[in-house]
């Protein structure tokens, strides 16, 4: 019989790096994954899913020793942010306005976690299976039995679900979720760029919703689109030319002349696990929260959740419910701050009435001369206070 103190549900870029710090303090782990990360080559095409890193990540990620096998791989380093809805009315962010080289990566999640896998090999108190699925949770007093889907029976006295806003040990675990349909849906574009504008990432509103440029290594870049489902699907439809022409009518200038490589949609949904503790079972990441992701903070509301859970496991002698409740009481404040915070931006900039047009530029323009005040939200947006 396999008896492991936590089980972690879940190996993407949370779930891993959790699994790593648990087991660079000791703890006896198991990950459980459906699919290992491809290995990767340079000459592979970038992914279309593309996270925003903020510094506060990447400061997790050098404590787990793996940053540096990340941006070994693949990363693009950004130095301004600038938002805007009318044009003469633009809030822009510096890194050197706060003293940092600059603000945050845009990384694709494959290397992310990528770069986490490659250090398992390293820690002998850390199993890995994986091709595997969870299939049921037999629930205990003092420990979890868990089914894998070819049979194998693993016992754990907590686990850890880390396996995405469809979690299943959320599910098992009976922990409920309130959660709402935004009515948009989101496009992925990966495209080229004949600019160079590597440094920069931007969003612009409209009346259907924000339109981003993120960037990407070599004069590549993932364009975001929100606009309505139906909009999204006929988008989705069409050739690459095709697609290039829409792109060219509905981004800003800035952009330039682009060509389409890949794209991709999803909804967006707004979760929240009612509780984050329950039935010897823990949620992290979008497990526990979804949030809309207009400010690219998921991922990084996400490592958030691993870097308190690894405090408060590491100050405490004992793994019982105490910590775990510890680590809720902790973070689900903040991330229902930030959901909130999120959904107040996208509502306010959703209302297309002239006077509420003309304050939320007024208060763009005004931020933009905010000074300290203006870098301090910086500060608090890139994870660093």
């Amino acid at each position: 019989m396999e008896t492991y103190q936590i089980a972690v549900v879940g190996g993407g870029m949370v779930g891993a790096a959790l699994a790593l710090g648990l087991a660079q303090q000791g703890k006896k782990v198991v990950l459980l994954e459906s699919h290992q990360p491809q290995s990767f080559e340079s000459s592979q095409p970038m992914d279309v899913r593309v996270s925003a890193i903020s510094m506060a990540s990447v400061q997790l990620l050098e404590s787990l020793g793996v940053w540096q096998h990340i941006e070994a791989m693949r990363v693009c380093p950004y130095r301004r942010l600038e938002t805007w809805e009318s044009s003469e009315c633009r809030t822009c962010f510096d890194a050197h306005d706060i003293g940092l080289e600059q603000l945050g990566y845009m990384v694709e999640n494959r290397i992310i976690q990528l770069g986490i896998w490659q250090a398992f090999a390293q820690h002998p108190h850390l199993t890995v299976k994986c091709p595997n699925r969870l299939k049921s949770i037999e629930f205990g007093a003092e420990e979890n039995r868990l089914v894998l889907d070819d049979d194998q029976v693993i016992h754990a006295q907590w686990i850890v679900g880390a396996d995405g806003a469809h979690s299943q040990v959320r599910d098992f675990a009976r922990i409920g979720v309130t959660a709402w349909d935004y009515r948009q849906h989101c496009m992925l574009i990966h495209v080229k760029t004949v600019l160079s504008q590597q440094d920069v990432t931007w969003q612009r509103f409209y009346p259907s919703g924000p339109r981003s440029f993120l960037p990407l290594n070599g004069h590549q870049a993932s364009l975001v689109w929100y606009d309505s489902p139906r909009r999204i699907r006929q988008l989705s439809q069409l050739s690459p030319k095709q697609l290039v022409q829409e792109i060219q009518t509905h981004f800003p200038e800035e952009l330039g002349e682009v060509e389409v490589i890949q794209h991709g949609s999803f909804a967006l949904t707004r979760r929240h696990a009612q509780k984050y503790v329950a039935n010897r079972c823990i949620l992290v990441g979008d497990a526990a929260h979804t949030i809309n992701p207009l400010a690219g903070q998921g991922v990084n509301l996400g490592f958030k959740d691993v870097k308190a859970l690894l405090t408060q496991i590491s100050e405490s002698r004992q793994l019982d419910e105490k910590v775990f409740v510890r680590y809720e009481r902790c973070r689900r404040p903040d991330n229902l701050l930030m959901q909130t915070g999120m959904d107040v931006f996208y509502k306010t900039f959703s209302c297309r009435h002239t006077p509420v047009k003309v304050v939320r530029n007024a208060v763009l323009k005004l931020a933009n001369h905010a000074g300290p005040l203006k870098n301090q939200v910086l500060r608090y947006a890139i994870g660093l206070s």
